[in-house]
């Protein structure tokens, strides 16, 4: 590809990702929470490898955003942190998903 060959257009949708959703691991964590009911917090960790700090934090931005919900109960006296995607996170992943194809695609 030369560089005559890009039109101003082609950039555009590369532009137009969610930023929110586009970040590595809130891209996972989404994916994640799309394939499941509600999981809990160390699963999440678990199979994410984030450690906690960055789970917690990227886990409080997508709340912010309404693209998850999150609970917390007591299981005995050991506090229990769930997670599940809200309609509007499904909305945007797949929103992220069509961006992504047609990026890749042309």
């Amino acid at each position: 590809m030369k560089p005559g060959d890009i039109k101003p257009g082609d950039i555009k949708p590369i532009l137009e990702l969610d930023r929110m959703v586009h970040e590595p691991a809130r891209l996972a964590i989404l994916t994640v929470l799309a394939a499941a009911e509600e999981v809990e917090f160390q699963f999440l960790q678990r199979i994410t490898g984030l450690n906690k700090g960055n789970l917690s934090s990227h886990t409080q931005k997508l709340e912010a955003t309404g693209y998850l919900a999150t609970t917390k109960a007591f299981r005995g006296r050991i506090p229990v942190t769930s997670f599940r995607i809200t309609k509007e996170g499904r909305k945007a992943l797949e929103a992220y998903r069509k961006q992504l194809r047609k990026v890749a695609g042309g």
